[in-house]
């Protein structure tokens, strides 16, 4: 299976989630930039609130795409591996997390433009990315949206890793995840066009989009 897009991805997650549509309880969390366009197309199908949770990857020092966890809004951070496994200094983690830690402010800041961050105690959360390769991320994301006391969290994603299904599901109530193949390796290979997601697209889906 490859996606076309995101759009197209959202549009096949959402058939996977039909069950929650229609409830007024339901809200659904896109982990922007990438979740966003993914979680627009579900939060049109199920009729449901779109707000944004942002989570900023830490990445290892010349190689960010792998990720040694994430940190999240509260105060919350994730590492895949034990801190002090990988292979870099304290102050150089230090350093990555207060990098990350602005970019995750400026982007609050500027995707809520004003508006306060939604309400999410007793609601039935649907957390959205556009993939799970380590599944740290949404890990950060989960134990966030945690803190609010939902009622439920439900992780939704068109496609993951096997051992990122296993993490993640560890935590969250549920994990809704059409494809999950043998061989991973990365989120961009399942998509057809996996090109970046701007701020500008972010904000205007959160405006209402399309």
């Amino acid at each position: 299976m490859q996606f076309k897009d995101r759009r197209d991805a959202g549009r096949r997650l959402a058939k996977a989630l039909e069950a929650w549509r229609g409830r007024s309880d339901v809200l659904v969390l896109a982990l922007p930039r990438g979740g966003v366009p993914v979680a627009w197309e579900v939060a049109q199908a199920l009729a449901a609130p779109l707000d944004v949770l942002v989570v900023r990857k830490l990445g290892f020092p010349g190689q960010e795409e792998f990720a040694m966890g994430a940190i999240a809004s509260g105060g919350i951070r994730v590492m895949s591996e034990p801190e002090g496994a990988w292979p870099v200094s304290e102050r150089q983690l230090e350093a990555i997390v207060a990098r990350e830690q602005a970019e995750l402010t400026r982007r609050e800041r500027r995707y809520r433009a004003g508006r306060p961050a939604p309400e999410m105690t007793d609601r039935v959360l649907i957390l959205v990315d556009d993939g799970l390769a380590t599944g740290a991320t949404m890990s950060a994301a989960v134990q966030a949206a945690r803190t609010a006391n939902p009622k439920r969290i439900v992780v939704a994603v068109p496609v993951a890793s096997v051992e990122a299904v296993q993490i993640v599901g560890a935590l969250a109530d549920e994990v809704v995840c059409p494809y999950t193949p043998a061989h991973f390796r990365a989120v961009g290979l399942w998509y057809q066009d996996f090109g970046q997601t701007s701020d500008e697209e972010v904000e205007a889906l959160l405006s209402g989009g399309p």
